[in-house]
């Protein structure tokens, strides 16, 4: 059974930081793609940023310079750390992971206050 499990979410002022992390099971962890999601009230949802098995990132335009996704194998476990947070940063984000088949964490509420 294949379980994502994301925490670190919380309410944070503008310009402030927070840090999420995503801990697998059920999965090989280092053949996986993982990515980050979110999704604003009313809004669909959108890739924010992911790292391929081999170290690779790709970040949502909306995001880049301000959040750095990484990876840690031996933990089964990415991360996604939030710098200079925004209000239009805030949203639900989801923990996602893709080798074949792609899935879904139950996600984590972030919000930023102005």
């Amino acid at each position: 059974q294949v379980q994502l499990v994301e925490s670190g979410g919380g309410l944070v002022q503008a310009g402030g930081s927070l840090s999420l992390s995503c801990t697998a099971s059920g999965i090989i962890f280092s053949l996986n793609t993982m990515g980050w999601d979110r999704q604003a009230p009313g809004k669909p949802r959108e890739r924010v940023a992911y790292i391929s098995s081999s170290g690779n990132t790709e970040y949502a335009n909306s995001v880049k310079g301000r959040f750095t996704i990484s990876r840690d194998n031996a933990k089964k476990t990415v991360y996604l750390r939030m710098n200079s947070l925004k209000p239009e940063d805030t949203g639900v984000y989801y923990c996602s992971s893709a080798f074949g088949r792609q899935y879904w964490g139950q996600g984590t509420q972030v919000t930023v206050s102005s």
